[in-house]
């Protein structure tokens, strides 16, 4: 396909063109350039393709940031200026509610950007692999004398990592921490991990950090070497004194998790703590925390906001999680109840009201559309407000009727994923009306975005 211009972007972050009755998908793109195409995927109604030559480029492009764009798989969006990132996400979250919802809120608030645009991050993972990705201008050359690579998959290529130089996702410490341990374990000869066969000694670094300066790393074996082990953290405790939490894992299983692994302390404490307004919360190797610290602060506190709280009220918080929610809203609330199905997820809850001194919420661990029943509600007190934070997928169908049958006379629905909270305030939109939507970009340089939606009971 010769000369077809980008018109837009697509729900996924891929650009796209329409020729004739087909939409075309293109990764990397920008909506004003023009281009060739060559379809790698066809379907009945849209196609895939890759850009093989440019004609024009678009007027609102701007040169990458990243020496590692189009290739690493992150970052996609790096290329447009933030402000029509902002634009497009906002869009994107508009045609949702009507394309999939059928429902257009009274009010969709300007997107809130996020004030750091790179170093965004509190957590990043690395790979270390003893087959790294040879990029286009590498295969041309000769072959390199060494394979080893820390970095990231690259898409679509389980065995396959990308060498990172610079990441401009987390703060510098995480990229010279990475750059140390991976020249350090060249140097020495400690085997990187081989994917395929199972075998080596380093395999996984794990970077988390806070807003006050605290940094957490987190070393994965694969083999229990003592003395490689020990000579190697000792080295990394040397050389970065700001690390404040040092810790290492043996994982000799065939997948990455750690969370069915212990943690073991080689060095300082065994957690982080973050602090948004004047709450504090502890991080462990293991908890979830929302990765953009700064932006989750302000979701946060735009869910408190459009709860509408003034102290008699009861809050059920769905998909608490570590309880951050819970813990925004508690001061403003009669009564919080916390409901997760992570067991683990639900201790880490219990210790941050704690730490902030909240004697007014219950945590409790079950499957959401198992424990949210009611008698459940005749337990604990009919809910006079719900806030829900569901995963990527959305809510069960039986949650959604138990939130129903519970009859809050508001529901905030904070959502990762604009199309599956579409189709769930379209389930709600016979009994509530959609008073506002405030779309959140957590994420810059990607097109995931977060939404936060206020539903009010029809009377």
């Amino acid at each position: 396909m010769e000369g077809i211009e980008i018109s837009d972007f697509a729900a996924e972050g891929k650009a796209l063109a329409r020729v004739n009755d087909l939409v075309v998908f293109v990764p990397w793109a920008a909506p004003g350039d023009v281009v060739d195409i060559q379809l790698t995927r066809r379907k009945n109604s849209y196609a895939e393709g890759r850009i093989v030559c440019f004609h024009k480029f678009a007027a609102q492009r701007v040169e990458p940031f990243c020496e590692h764009f189009t290739v690493c798989g992150g970052c996609k969006w790096q290329h447009i200026p933030y402000p029509a990132q902002l634009n497009y996400k906002h869009k994107q979250v508009t045609d949702q509610l009507i394309r999939i919802g059928k429902v257009l809120p009274e009010e969709v608030l300007p997107i809130i950007g996020s004030e750091q645009q790179m170093f965004y991050r509190n957590k990043l993972e690395y790979t270390f692999s003893n087959r790294r990705w040879l990029t286009t201008d590498e295969v041309a050359l000769p072959l390199p004398a060494q394979f080893e690579g820390a970095g990231f998959h690259i898409p679509g290529r389980f065995d396959k990592v990308l060498d990172i130089r610079k990441c401009w996702l987390q703060e510098d410490v995480s990229n010279r921490i990475r750059l140390f341990i991976k020249e350090f374990c060249i140097e020495h000869a400690y085997p990187f991990f081989d994917l395929r066969n199972q075998t080596g000694f380093i395999r996984l670094l794990i970077v988390r950090t806070s807003t006050s300066g605290e940094v957490m790393i987190i070393v994965v074996f694969y083999e229990d070497d003592t003395q490689k082990r020990e000579t190697l953290l000792n080295a990394v405790k040397l050389n970065f004194p700001e690390i404040t939490s040092l810790m290492y894992v043996i994982n000799g299983k065939c997948n990455d998790t750690i969370t069915d692994l212990d943690v073991l302390t080689f060095s300082g404490k065994d957690h982080l703590i973050e602090k948004m307004e004047d709450l504090r919360f502890k991080i462990g190797p293991k908890s979830f925390f929302q990765t953009n610290s700064r932006q989750a602060c302000r979701l946060y506190a735009i869910t408190r906001q459009f709860a509408g709280l003034t102290g008699n009220e009861t809050v059920y918080d769905l998909y608490t999680g570590t309880g951050t929610i819970a813990a925004f809203i508690a001061r403003n609330a009669k009564k919080v109840i916390g409901i997760e199905q992570v067991k683990e997820a639900i201790e880490d809850a219990k210790v941050n009201a704690a730490l902030n001194n909240l004697t007014n919420i219950d945590f409790f661990a079950g499957d959401m559309k198992d424990l949210l029943t009611d008698v459940f509600i005749d337990q604990h007190g009919k809910p006079d407000v719900i806030i829900t934070d569901p995963p990527r997928s959305g809510m069960h169908d039986d949650v959604t009727e138990a939130i129903l049958t519970a009859s809050p006379k508001r529901i905030v629905y904070v959502s990762c994923n604009p199309a599956t909270q579409a189709r769930d305030l379209s389930r709600m939109s016979a009994r509530y009306r959609i008073s506002k939507i405030q779309p959140v970009d957590m994420f810059p340089h990607t097109h995931h975005v977060e939404n936060i939606a206020l539903l009010e009971l029809n009377v």
